[in-house]
């Protein structure tokens, strides 16, 4: 194992940004799109992150990248990597 890399690599996930109302602390909708096992139809799965947002700069509608992190609160667990794309 190199220096710098980690045996298990923390999870990373894409989503939006459904509510700002806390104070550094945003609600992630994270849509990941996975595979019936028995009809092999695509099916859709969304699961709401509570992300930390250390600037308070997140606004509803911001399409952002996520990453795992230790737990921060009883339920935030995701720290903010980068905004990809801002609200309209």
């Amino acid at each position: 194992m190199s220096e710098g890399t980690r045996p298990n690599a923390r999870k990373v996930r894409e989503g939006v940004v459904i509510s700002d109302a806390m104070d550094k602390t945003a609600v992630v909708e994270a849509t990941d799109r996975v595979r019936h096992r028995r009809y092999a139809k695509t099916v859709q799965r969304s699961k709401k992150l509570h992300v930390h947002d250390e600037e308070n700069t997140l606004n509803v509608g911001d399409r952002v990248r996520v990453q795992e992190t230790r737990p921060l609160s009883k339920l935030k667990r995701w720290r903010l990597v980068e905004v990809l794309e801002r609200a309209k």
